[in-house]
């Protein structure tokens, strides 16, 4: 006995001891929607097509068989009970389809809006990226700056002739080392 309590998990529900019927609630559901699909077919017309005429032939030419009569009130019970089971059908067929649209309408809204929020977040870091190349500096610009410099520079220097300085550094040793 203490062996089955031992091999009994604690973490789960009992499995119920009495015979059960497990009911697919979508099952109705998926056969409505196959019969509706078929009631709407050229299939479907075409044999139902085929069987009137044949009950209406049987039961106008056949005199040994006439179940049905001319006024033919049997086949319109039949015609009555086919679309009084046909029309819930084909509105239920006709709800689960809809839910499936909100279904996936809700999901199109949701990665709209999620495009959407990656849309505008995408133009703010490129306005970013815009500011900061707008503050970073070019080539032209260092250029610009760098000449400045020089000639900045060429004005401070003691104006001696160009060609007397390269003299005296030939002549020279010491300006070498300068």
């Amino acid at each position: 006995m203490p062996e089955l309590l031992t091999h009994r998990r604690l973490d789960q529900p009992r499995e119920p001891r009495r015979l059960s019927i497990t009911f697919d609630p979508e099952a109705f559901g998926r056969f409505s929607e196959r019969i509706a699909r078929f009631l709407g077919t050229g299939k479907f017309l075409f044999w139902q097509t085929v069987v009137v005429l044949i009950w209406m032939a049987i039961n106008l030419t056949a005199v040994s068989f006439r179940w049905d009569p001319y006024p033919f009130i049997l086949l319109n019970l039949a015609f009555s009970t086919q679309a009084a089971y046909a029309a819930p059908l084909i509105l239920l067929a006709q709800n689960r389809q809809d839910d499936r649209d909100r279904i996936s309408l809700e999901e199109d809204r949701a990665r709209a809006a999620q495009t959407k929020a990656d849309t505008e977040y995408l133009a703010r870091e490129l306005a970013a990226l815009r500011l900061a190349v707008g503050e970073s500096v070019t080539r032209d610009f260092l250029r610009a700056e760098l000449d400045r410099l020089r000639a900045d520079l060429e004005q401070l220097r003691p104006t001696r002739p160009r060609r007397q300085h390269s003299e005296e550094q030939a002549t020279d040793p010491q300006a070498d080392e300068d």
